[in-house]
């Protein structure tokens, strides 16, 4: 699947832009999916001493995709596509990189 056929995909079930609030409404989603995506990783390390092969990777694709669902739809709300959002990060990180500047910190490296 493409980029943005899963973004058209993922808008199908996403509430209508004019909802109120929907612009914080997708941004604390992104936010909360992204904490649920910690706690598993931060449970393998207090129940599993951090032992990679106990992580449950089909629930972490489920986290992973509520993830994703968020970044597609506040993409979409403020006019962007994925694919232009993962054509700008591969970018921004290829010239990092011809910089030497992938590591440190810091959005304008």
């Amino acid at each position: 699947m493409e980029l943005d056929e899963y973004q058209a995909a993922a808008l199908r079930t996403a509430r209508a832009r004019t909802e109120p609030d929907e612009m914080f409404h997708l941004a604390f989603g992104l936010v909360a999916e992204a904490g649920e995506v910690a706690a598993k990783f931060q449970k393998l390390i207090r129940d599993r001493q951090s032992d990679e092969a106990a992580l449950d990777r089909g629930d972490l694709a489920l986290e992973l995709g509520d993830v994703l669902w968020h970044i597609a739809t506040l993409a979409a709300y403020f006019g962007l596509t994925l694919d232009e959002v993962a054509a700008a990060n591969v970018e921004k990180l290829a010239s990092r990189q011809r910089r030497g500047m992938l590591s440190g910190s810091g959005d304008h490296r």
